[in-house]
């Protein structure tokens, strides 16, 4: 681009200008080239940025899952869950194997037997220092984005349970899993998503959806579940949780404790017959264990207007950080 900038100046310079037009003539091709110059360095800085960010989506990507997979301890009663993550884990974890070229070279890494069987371990420390009663917590692994070899390796430990946050993908594997997996959806869930997510999986493979917080989406699951149930023998309702935004914070989902929540169980409860509500969820705000609180106390308000033992709604909720709390 330079050698063509200066052609073009050249040429379009005239042999006979005067010398100072001639001056004036430089100092243009000079300001020309050092633009040009700024320019070409702004776009090699621009490849630097982009393939910098590459890396660091590669990186974050790889090593998601390269310690160890994503798995989500979801409890009955009153417990939390644990999306775990590479910052919550201890000093004294196994040493897996990481890799940050691709996720793809990450996952082929993956020892997931010792990985589960060492997060058992730390749900099993927690609930034996709380005096928890066994069968007390679920674990439940979120395998969002993973390849199915990952998850027929977990399968192979005896998991169960499994957490995914997007529908397309959820619709895909159900397919290809096994069908004595409970499938959970933790992810936030379109209205005009219900449907096909619950006539693809079914309702003896679809545990829950544990991220309702309004009447429209909780009506849409209704219609899915009668509208399944109007050919099957043995009619079955769909479990969910109510989210609710304990923290308050607006980049988190969910109703509000109080009111808001009474309000929206009631109207499921009337409106949506083909609906269970299994229990609450919430993510709360990272370090404040008081949100846990607050969902401990909606969860008695919740079990008195369903007229249910407490201990019967389960609790989802925290992140990689808090579940032993």
């Amino acid at each position: 681009p330079l050698r063509s900038f200066n052609r073009h100046r050249l040429d379009s310079s005239s042999t006979n200008s005067s010398p100072q037009q001639s001056s004036e003539s430089a100092r243009e091709r000079r300001s020309g080239k050092r633009t040009l110059v700024q320019f070409a360095m702004a776009i090699i800085g621009g490849r630097q940025a982009v393939a910098a960010y590459a890396a660091s989506i590669s990186l974050r990507t790889a090593t998601s899952f390269s310690s160890y997979p994503s798995i989500s301890a979801r409890t009955l009663g009153p417990a939390h869950r644990l999306p775990l993550a590479p910052s919550a884990v201890s000093p004294q974890r196994p040493n897996f194997a990481m890799s940050a070229s691709t996720s793809s070279d990450a996952d082929a890494k993956v020892d997931i037997a010792s990985n589960i069987a060492y997060v058992r371990q730390r749900i099993d420390d927690a609930m034996s220092s709380n005096e928890r009663p066994e069968g007390s917590v679920r674990l439940v692994a979120v395998s969002k984005t993973k390849p199915l070899e990952l998850l027929q390796a977990a399968y192979e430990t005896g998991q169960r349970s499994f957490g995914e946050n997007y529908a397309q993908e959820l619709m895909a594997k159900s397919k290809e899993m096994p069908d004595d997996v409970s499938w959970h959806f933790i992810g936030p869930l379109q209205s005009n998503k219900a449907a096909p997510l619950v006539k693809t999986v079914g309702l003896d493979k679809l545990a829950c959806i544990e991220t309702v917080s309004t009447l429209k989406l909780a009506a849409k699951l209704n219609r899915a579940v009668e509208t399944l149930n109007e050919d099957a023998e043995e009619k079955k309702k769909l479990g969910i949780y109510i989210q609710v935004n304990t923290s308050g914070e607006e980049s988190k989902s969910g109703v509000s404790p109080g009111s808001e929540i009474a309000g929206l169980v009631k109207q499921i409860t009337e409106e949506c017959p083909w609906i269970s509500i299994n229990g609450l969820m919430t993510i709360g705000a990272p370090g404040d264990d008081s949100c846990f609180d607050t969902l401990a106390q909606c969860r008695e308000e919740v079990a008195t207007i369903l007229d249910r033992d407490p201990n019967d709604l389960d609790l989802s909720m925290g992140m990689s950080g808090d579940f032993e709390v």
